[in-house]
């Protein structure tokens, strides 16, 4: 994600959505130098023209592309925000269009999910899902063009974009991050889920969209850091109840249980004693030094070997 300026400063680049939780897509401010974050401008993409609204300024060196930059055309108009509403209005109608040619083509393994125009409706574009990637909706696409007499796209998207179209509850009981506030989607891994200690249940780490659960990558790095400074679980360390053995690891309060004789204990880390690391640097200390075998050792070990050691005759 790049990274914004400050409320009050300003860049020539600016951070442009489209949509509400859409990504951020970098413009030049060209000749508008009155911008502010929150204006909506009219944009060429792609697409062809749209309107977008102006969430922030981003630092230059966060920009790869300078030269592939296209420049801010115009501020948004009262009549451009209303336009715009005009053709949100109809792009349910065209979504149902869009299903029943595709009924009629005889199309069963895809699913239409979205349709949107343009600010200006010179362009349609219809988001669909399917398994097959094979599948062939040319037929779709020329029926709807000759209806809506406008310049027609459809646009093959995954899993976790439908689940963000649809909406809905997740398995937590609150409305689904993606439809409320996720911008992008995370590589997620199963090895996130195995950090966290939580099961590898299909039910327990799978989403409505049938993929690994976003919130699987929230508390990743946090348990990744806590672990490093805690002991392994099977390892024997010293405790005030004991030395025992740790059972399990509780990163997020920093602890572990550990098992002494019969009882079990959460022992916090600073508790701990690091056995096994005391016994090897008193191992390391009673050799001696390795390094000086003919004199002139400096290093402490020979002194301290020296001392253990005294000389015959005293």
């Amino acid at each position: 994600m790049a990274t914004v300026l400050s409320p009050g400063e300003t860049s020539e680049f600016i951070g442009v959505r489209f949509q509400k939780l859409g990504k951020l897509y970098h413009f030049k401010v060209g000749s508008h130098d009155d911008l502010v974050a929150g204006d909506h401008v009219i944009v060429e993409t792609k697409r062809g023209k749209q309107l977008g609204q102006i969430i922030a300024f981003i630092e230059p060196k966060e920009v790869h592309r300078h030269k592939g930059l296209k420049a801010v055309q115009r501020k948004a108009t009262p009549r451009d925000m209303v336009m715009k509403q005009v053709w949100e209005s109809k792009e349910l109608d065209a979504l149902i269009a869009c299903r029943e040619e595709a009924s009629r083509a005889g199309i069963k393994d895809a699913k239409f999910v979205k349709a949107e125009y343009s600010f200006d409706g010179s362009w349609l574009t219809i988001a669909y899902t399917t398994e097959n990637k094979k599948l062939d909706v040319r037929q779709v696409q020329s029926a709807l063009g000759r209806i809506y007499r406008t310049r027609v796209e459809m646009q093959l998207v995954g899993p976790r974009d439908v689940a963000k179209v649809m909406g809905g509850y997740g398995a937590c009981g609150i409305p689904r991050c993606c439809s409320t506030f996720l911008t992008d989607f995370s590589p997620i891994s199963i090895r996130m889920a195995k950090e966290q200690g939580i099961s590898l249940s299909p039910q327990e780490i799978t989403g409505m969209c049938g993929r690994l659960r976003c919130c699987l990558v929230y508390e990743y790095e946090q348990y990744v850091e806590a672990k490093k400074q805690l002991p392994k679980v099977g390892k024997t360390i010293g405790t005030p109840h004991g030395q025992g053995r740790v059972i399990d690891v509780r990163p997020l309060r920093d602890s572990v249980l550990v098992a002494v004789e019969d009882e079990v204990h959460e022992v916090y880390r600073h508790e701990l004693e690091p056995l096994e690391e005391l016994e090897a640097l008193k191992k390391k200390a009673e050799a001696g030094c390795s390094k000086h075998e003919n004199g002139g050792c400096d290093c402490g070990a020979k002194k301290s070997q020296d001392q253990a050691d005294p000389p015959e005759g005293e």
